[in-house]
């Protein structure tokens, strides 16, 4: 199973980096794996996402985002949402280019108060991708980052069964879809 953690902090080496790669271990071994899982860090891809023409690291982290099964999707929250990096990178993607993965949305945030915006903002956007986001999103503050596995571990649980249902669910589409062209 193919587990990949999709950041959009500009920021290299952020606390929302290290939030989501935490999530998608913890995922990944909830889910039965041994928490392998790949990063698609977008703070090192900002200058080339808005330039023309294509960039081999661009292409990368599209065919690493697309390909996944399981897509922990992070930002810190920015003006109540997710960041315009994320969105620029998303923004990239066709039309249902996340058909036949779940994704779990996630956001990082200083204030409580932006904790709907994981739901209200960027699930929207990941279902209108095609994603199957079977859970509510995880919305982690600032404050939890010390005692991460805390938080983690509960979520994971909770999620895992839902995340499993619908790569089950996932596959059997993506079967019926192959043998009815």
């Amino acid at each position: 199973m193919s587990v990949v953690a999709l950041v959009g902090n500009p920021r290299a080496g952020s606390r929302t980096l290290a939030v989501a790669t935490e999530a998608a271990g913890t995922i990944s071994r909830g889910l039965g794996g041994e928490g392998r899982h790949e990063v698609v860090d977008l703070s090192a891809l900002g200058p080339h996402l808005l330039a023309p023409g294509s960039h081999a690291g661009v292409e990368v982290a599209r065919e690493l985002v697309t390909e996944a099964e399981v897509l922990v999707v992070a930002s810190p929250t920015y003006k109540g949402t997710y960041t315009g990096l994320l969105k620029s990178f998303l923004d990239r993607l066709p039309p249902d280019a996340l058909a036949g993965t779940v994704a779990l949305p996630l956001l990082v945030m200083g204030d409580p108060r932006h904790a709907l915006a994981v739901e209200v903002h960027l699930r929207p956007l990941l279902v209108e991708l095609g994603a199957a986001v079977p859970s509510p999103g995880l919305a982690v503050l600032e404050s939890q980052i010390p005692a991460l596995g805390e938080v983690l571990a509960p979520w994971a649980d909770r999620v895992a069964p839902q995340v499993a249902g619908a790569l089950k669910s996932a596959r059997k589409d993506v079967g019926r879809f192959a043998a009815h062209p």
